[in-house]
């Protein structure tokens, strides 16, 4: 993958996000620093950096492991220079929206509160999980020929890999060829 994916920026509004992507592991990081200037409404750096340093230690304090969870990654900072910067993967970004007061925020911990709800409806009801699937396919334009294939082919796949389970199969770590 080219170094422009790698090293990219995604924008919200009028906030401009860092974000690089790791082949290795298919992951999205976004630049902390960033995700809370755009929360915050804060267009200057510094002060962005400031609120985090500050949230960071309270968060360490409350004992959540947030901050742990953030890697330092090298992205283009505002002086033309590649510069080590806190970066998080989506799951930590999330819950990083859920440390920080703001009506920015709001919207996302609605659709977070909602999914989650969702999900858990899901657990005890799986039939509205293939239902959710079904009605995303058609969203997307898929016809219900489509839909039907997908959904039998993914059937025949857990079938095939229950009976190789069953039968002492195991998933190969690497292929050398």
């Amino acid at each position: 993958m080219n170094n422009k994916k790698q090293n990219s920026l995604a924008v919200f509004e009028n906030f401009k996000i860092r974000r690089y992507y790791d082949e290795k592991t298919e992951t999205w990081f976004f630049s902390v620093i960033d995700i809370v200037a755009m929360l915050t409404e804060q267009l200057d750096y510094k002060k962005a950096k400031t609120y985090w340093t500050t949230l960071k230690n309270r968060l360490k304090n409350e004992g959540s492991e947030l901050v742990t969870k953030c890697d330092q990654l090298k992205m283009l900072a505002q002086d033309g220079k590649m510069r080590e910067t806190d970066a998080a993967n989506v799951e930590t970004v999330l819950r990083l929206v859920q440390s920080i007061p703001s009506k920015k925020a709001e919207p996302i911990k609605l659709w977070l509160a909602k999914v989650g709800y969702e999900r858990m409806q899901e657990m005890s009801d799986p039939e509205k999980a293939l239902n959710r699937s079904r009605d995303y396919w058609l969203r997307l334009g898929r016809n219900e020929k489509w839909i039907q294939q997908r959904m039998f082919g993914q059937e025949t796949r857990n079938k095939l890999t229950d009976y190789w389970s069953g039968h002492g199969v195991k998933k190969a770590t690497s292929l050398l060829f």
